[in-house]
């Protein structure tokens, strides 16, 4: 092989290389899931702890929706550029409490997707009802601009 096409095939491995791994995934910033749900996660700070505020879109309850506060914690050594995080959210017009759990992507169009997974708690009032005080479901939200 002479030079130039040497030059050539380095230059296209190069260009091959996946957006996900060009790119970082930030979870700071506006997010909108696939149900109008968004929520705003501010700065996280070196040990991966960050807070924010959750917009639900959807209620099982006849309450006003109102805006909620959420925490977390990112964990960011094995994978810097597509961290694995949880986060709690205190619903404010309910007596119930969502934990999600997930990972933040960059896509091959080296666009954001945070995957989630979610238990909803909410308060019964006896033992025999626990039965129907879980819920489970999953999100896919993407960077709203």
């Amino acid at each position: 092989m002479d030079r130039l096409s040497i030059a050539l095939i380095l230059t296209l491995a190069a260009a091959s290389t996946s957006a996900s791994e060009q790119t970082k995934c930030v979870l700071t910033g506006f997010w909108i899931n696939e149900l109008g749900s968004n929520m705003t996660i501010n700065s996280v700070n070196s040990q991966g702890e960050f807070s924010g505020l959750y917009h639900t879109a959807v209620t099982a309850t006849k309450n006003e929706i109102k805006i909620s506060p959420l925490q977390g914690s990112q964990h960011h050594k094995n994978k810097p550029n597509q961290p694995t995080f949880g986060f709690t959210v205190n619903w404010s017009f309910s007596d119930s409490t969502t934990v999600f759990t997930g990972q933040c992507f960059v896509d091959e169009d080296g666009k954001e997707i945070l995957r989630t997974t979610w238990l909803l708690r909410q308060e019964v009032d006896d033992l025999k009802d626990d039965w129907k005080a879980t819920s489970i479901g999953s999100n896919v939200f993407t960077r709203f601009l």
